[in-house]
């Protein structure tokens, strides 16, 4: 398995809506994605980020349903899954235009696949939950995938009193969905340090250094590596003050299999200390 595009620094890698549907064969088995989602502003802002989150909806083999793990539902001790038949959209940010808090993305749930996934991960101390939705790193993605908020989702959510490789197990455990007609979806950023921004500035150094490793690894199928803490030491606690931005790639990681090819996309780092580098597994 190679990667089929991998970008340096903050040069950002495109692909056309054509170029797209060519690297992805048609398949039973669907995909799994995971979007750097950055900026809630991405959401209403014409951006090469939204084009290429639009182009690559158009590309992909249309799911069934759509399960989303997003960096923004963070619970300790269990893993949830959002079992609600309509999935409030929630806005769980502030500061933002009035225009941001206005969007609204009213896809259907889909209550009995979800509670089969509360069933799947039992093991991982797995429960329903109806009071959450679908928060920002969620919608703000799906409204360019699927602006129709045609396509059942509901989310999971991540576990942050667990280590990284307990989301590598998340993602094998989720991976027979697949099969299924269920397309995966992450959400979060590779890098995301909020504290390191530099407004229309330079990509840091680390942001530079860690998303190029990790690119590197992932390509290469060394996930033990990616949910290493230790071994990855000062450099993710630069990249990641918290992980809860790092934890959905290691899901999309684990839901993948030596028979996918991979795709990386909107490899960049935004505002100076954010990888909006997203990347796609698929059946080769």
């Amino acid at each position: 398995m190679a990667a089929r595009s991998l970008a340096k620094g903050s040069t950002m890698r495109t692909f056309s809506l054509q170029e797209l549907k060519d690297r992805f064969a048609p398949s039973d088995r669907m995909p799994v994605v995971f979007l750097g989602h950055g900026s809630p502003m991405h959401a209403i802002e014409d951006g090469p980020f939204g084009r290429s989150w639009a182009a690559l909806g158009q590309s992909l083999p249309r799911p069934d349903a759509i399960l989303v793990v997003s960096a923004h539902w963070m619970t300790r001790g269990t893993t949830l899954v959002d079992v609600s038949a309509m999935p409030r959209t929630i806005h769980d940010f502030y500061g933002f235009p009035e225009a941001l808090f206005q969007q609204q993305y009213p896809a259907p749930g889909q209550p009995e696949l979800a509670r089969e996934v509360v069933s799947l991960l039992g093991s991982h101390r797995a429960a329903g939950d109806d009071t959450w939705g679908l928060d920002h790193g969620a919608w703000a993605v799906l409204m360019y995938l699927y602006p129709e908020a045609d396509v059942p989702v509901f989310q999971v959510s991540i576990d942050m009193g667990r280590g990284l490789d307990y989301q590598l197990e998340i993602g094998r455990a989720l991976s027979d969905l697949r099969d299924r007609g269920v397309l995966i979806l992450g959400s979060g950023n590779v890098v995301h340090n909020l504290r390191a921004m530099r407004w229309g500035g330079a990509p840091q150094d680390f942001a530079q250094e860690f998303d190029a490793l990790f690119a590197d690894r992932l390509a290469e199928r060394d996930f033990a590596m990616l949910a290493n803490a230790d071994g990855l030491g000062t450099l993710l606690t630069a990249a990641h003050p918290t992980v809860d931005h790092y934890l959905p790639a290691l899901t999309i990681a684990g839901a993948s299999d030596g028979r996918d090819a991979l795709t990386f996309m909107t490899d960049a780092i935004d505002l100076g200390s954010v990888s909006m580098r997203s990347f796609i597994f698929h059946p080769n």
